[in-house]
């Protein structure tokens, strides 16, 4: 039986947020850092639900420097 995603309920906590508000991600920053905050608390590849932002987080480092 596959592991339940620990930060699943944060997840859908932002879908109903964001349904409930006409989709305007700046009235949900609340939950969005909820999952945030659950997603920094397991190691990259726990959750599947936090795979965007740490692609998004990794978008946002500057960019390594080339070996020479």
């Amino acid at each position: 039986m596959p592991q339940k995603d620990p930060c699943q309920k944060q997840a859908c906590e932002i879908q109903k947020c964001l349904q409930a508000n006409n989709y305007m991600e700046s009235k949900c920053q609340a939950v969005i850092q909820e999952l945030r905050k659950c997603c920094a608390r397991y190691p990259t590849g726990r959750s599947r639900v936090c795979s965007g932002f740490e692609k998004e987080e990794e978008d946002q480092l500057p960019p390594k420097p080339a070996s020479q």
